[in-house]
């Protein structure tokens, strides 16, 4: 017997013990043996009270709760039903008198139990997966025969009791339902066969089979466990593989949309490289990149330092660039595409929580990568500005002043489309730049994406054969006034012939008050069907010089 146990992995103990593990293996039935010189009264089984605790076999104490099934005497807690006897009524080389205990415990009441204390047992392992329950006596009469034999002594009676066993309800297998499943012609003669085989006992109902499940296969409870057992005698080689045919319909694809796969293709053309950071950031993230007191909380976060989700992507890209700077790289272009987090009442699909689809990017280091065809200088504001100019296109945004958390107060400013705010720009705070040892300052920006992925369709325009008459003009404005606003206000007054305005100088310094300074631009004027007279583009640009008096409080530059 000992030889027997060695050979199916198990390591010899004492007669009593290896008789018990013999059976096991023998019978598939666990079973426990108690010295009963050392029980105090009568066992009883229940569930285990809180506080209760019990020293294993394995000289583990483990603290016990109330789903836990224990074998317990009048002084306490003896066993842990199922799993693992315990020390204090352990068999030992001193033992006269024994009390064998065998019995089926439902799976559900075993199962993970002896994970949570990071354990295992082969008693476990099997009343987790089910055995079988009729005639647990058996078992019982196999460890007292061996009992006798081994060590002599006399058996006593025994007590058999029986409370809620498993129903097994039979289950229909409908032939028809097995072709469907396997993907092949399975006939009614060869399902017969294969239950057969497999010593299921059945009856006919029509063509259908009504199969009783034996009281060892707790894994066949269902129509596909029968079917994945006809599949496993079948052969799973023997069933063809047939690849999925899917009718796919071209979508339609609007010519005023592009998607986020082209936003993403222009940034690389732009020398841009795409990351992928995680949706869970730091809180002090929050708090130095997005200004945010009330992020939104996990409640099972993987880590500390990933306890809440981001509002913002800046931080997620600073990040890379500090990862980067550490590696000793100089120059960092990446954006990123991704979702952002905030609590909002108003907010779908998910109610409180809005999760807005965005876009960042950041440069830091040199403008273009070290090269002998130029000289190198370090990215600035209208380095990155360019870029979102790209993105736009052929949309044109609008920049003005504005103040973000984790840009610079006098270098930022906010992006808008339509007339509608849609994102910002800027340099990195010096205070972040410092807190987080950049050593030169990052330009970023930020912007929802959905208003990128609009795109005007290309109109046609006739070309005019007529001459273009160009004409400069420069203003005197306060410096308070944003060029923006001049522009914007200039092409709206603007009659039909004005084909363009564009800045070409700004201008501060001598020759103009300390509070003003000079914009200069260039109007062209033409006509599809006429050369236009000189009377005519006089007019033209004294209007947009009478505009411009009245809306900003510019004077023509002497």
């Amino acid at each position: 017997m000992k030889r027997r146990l060695e050979r199916a992995g198990m390591r010899s103990i004492s007669v009593l013990v290896d008789i018990s593990n013999y059976v096991m293996l023998e019978l598939n039935r666990p079973n426990h043996v108690f010295d009963l010189d050392r029980v105090t009264g009568g066992l009883t089984v229940r569930w285990a009270c809180e506080g209760e605790q019990l020293v294993l076999l394995n000289e583990q104490t483990i603290a016990l709760t109330p789903d836990c099934g224990v074998i317990a005497d009048e002084t306490g807690v003896e066993s842990f039903a199922g799993i693992m006897g315990g020390a204090s009524t352990a068999c030992s080389l001193d033992t006269r008198n024994v009390y064998v205990e065998a019995a089926f415990w439902q799976p559900d009441a075993i199962q993970g139990r002896a994970r949570r204390y990071a354990f295992s047992s082969e008693a476990a392992h099997r009343f987790e997966r089910g055995v079988d329950f009729v005639d647990t006596v058996a078992g019982v009469e196999r460890v007292t025969q061996l009992i006798l034999e081994l060590c002599g002594g006399e058996a006593g009676p025994i007590d058999d009791r029986i409370t809620l066993l498993p129903l097994r309800e039979p289950v229909r297998l409908r032939p028809s339902r097995v072709s469907r499943v396997l993907g092949l012609p399975f006939g009614e003669d060869a399902i017969e066969a294969c239950l057969q085989r497999m010593t299921l006992h059945f009856v006919r109902d029509g063509n259908d089979f009504i199969v009783q499940p034996p009281t060892w296969r707790f894994d066949l409870c269902i129509e596909e466990d029968l079917i994945e057992e006809l599949a496993r005698l079948h052969g799973y080689d023997n069933i063809p593989t047939h690849p999925p045919v899917g009718r796919l319909a071209m979508p339609e694809l609007s010519e005023g949309r592009r998607s986020a796969s082209n936003v993403r293709h222009l940034l690389a053309d732009r020398d841009y490289q795409e990351v992928i950071n995680f949706a869970f950031v730091e809180r002090r993230w929050e708090q130095d990149f997005a200004g945010n007191d009330t992020p939104v909380l996990l409640a099972n976060p993987i880590a500390s330092q990933m306890s809440v989700m981001r509002s913002t992507l800046i931080g997620g890209l600073v990040d890379n660039v500090v990862t980067n700077r550490r590696r000793q790289l100089d120059r960092v272009r990446v954006f990123e595409i991704g979702r952002c987090f905030a609590h909002d009442a108003q907010a779908v699909p998910v109610p409180g929580f809005a999760q807005t689809l965005r876009i960042a990017g950041l440069a830091w280091g040199a403008a273009q990568a070290e090269q002998w065809g130029a000289a190198a200088r370090p990215t600035d504001f209208f380095d990155v500005k360019g870029d979102v100019e790209a993105l736009v296109l052929p949309c044109q945004a609008a920049f003005a002043p504005a103040r973000h958390a984790a840009l610079h107060p006098g270098r930022s400013a906010s992006i808008s489309l339509g007339g509608h705010v849609i994102g910002f720009i800027g340099e990195l705070h010096p205070e972040l730049v410092q807190r987080y040892e950049l050593v030169s300052a990052p330009l970023v920006f930020e912007c929802d994406l959905e208003p990128l992925l609009g795109s005007a369709l290309p109109a046609y325009q006739t070309v005019s054969r007529q001459p273009a008459v160009r004409r400069d003009l420069a203003l005197l404005v306060p410096r308070s006034t944003s060029l923006s606003q001049v522009l914007e206000g200039l092409r709206s007054a603007s009659p039909a012939i004005v084909q363009d305005i564009a800045l070409f100088d700004v201008y501060q310094g001598k020759g103009i008050s300390d509070n003003e300074k000079s914009f200069a631009f260039r109007i062209v004027m033409q006509d599809t069907q006429r050369t236009l007279a000189d009377a005519e583009v006089d007019a033209t640009v004294d209007q947009l010089v009478l505009y411009a008096q009245r809306e900003f409080g510019a004077k023509l530059r002497a």
